[in-house]
């Protein structure tokens, strides 16, 4: 069956992962992550798009990202996607693809998940069995969203500013919030929402974003409203 085009919409927050062709390694040492890292600064800036988290793992990583443009995303992903290969290639003397093809990316309904997917993409290591807090992994946005350094890639999103009137009492309040973790139901629909690239909300985001584009955006039958995910909290 053919793949949806990816959903894209300007103004609202998108996850996104990218893979390393059948899984295998895209970051190799320290040097390879902080060329990713200075690419998607630079790339964010020009294509305007704002980066509000991110984690990178050994064979892949996960965005969240909002667009001004419809455009911002795609052109953002090619860039950097493009330019990293050629580095790493030559870095490490190999040639070929590194990715699983395309980038898979969906919009997230923002009061409902957005700080859920913030939270996601930071407990991805510890998930992985790589560290046991999501302070000791360096690669992530997590420092810089609980006041341990500052992140240039970062633009933290609106929601986040909403959490404290100070920066203390920001940083604390999403601290406390990775800490108590995602619901088992949260977790398995922002895992499966960003691989199928169906939109993840309530019935009437879904309707409502519908309306913004001619591609399909839910799995359910057209016409049909979309299952409320609401009563999972």
């Amino acid at each position: 069956m053919a793949r949806l085009p990816r959903l894209t919409v300007p103004g609202f927050p998108h996850h996104i992962i990218q893979r390393g062709n059948n899984r295998q390694a895209i970051f190799l040492d320290t040097a390879d992550r902080e060329c990713m890292l200075q690419l998607l600064a630079e790339q964010a800036r020009q294509c305007k798009v704002a980066v509000h988290a991110y984690v990178l793992m050994s064979n892949h990583l996960h965005l969240l990202a909002t667009p001004e443009t419809a455009e911002g995303i795609p052109l953002m992903m090619q860039a950097v996607g493009r330019s990293y290969v050629r580095q790493f290639n030559r870095r490490h003397h190999r040639t070929g693809t590194l990715w699983e093809g395309r980038y898979r990316s969906t919009i997230v309904q923002t009061e409902r998940y957005l700080l859920a997917c913030m939270a996601y993409i930071d407990l991805n290591p510890v998930r992985a069995g790589l560290v046991v807090r999501p302070a000791d992994h360096p690669w992530s946005s997590h420092a810089h969203l609980v006041g341990l350094r500052a992140d240039p890639l970062v633009t933290p999103h609106a929601l986040y500013w909403a959490l404290g009137n100070t920066p203390f009492a920001r940083e604390a309040a999403y601290a406390e919030l990775v800490h108590t973790g995602l619901s088992q139901q949260d977790r398995q629909d922002l895992g499966r929402s960003v691989h199928a690239g169906w939109a993840l909300g309530q019935p009437e985001f879904i309707a409502a974003l519908q309306q913004k584009t001619r591609r399909r955006i839910s799995q359910g039958r057209a016409g049909r409203p979309a299952v409320d995910m609401s009563h999972h909290q």
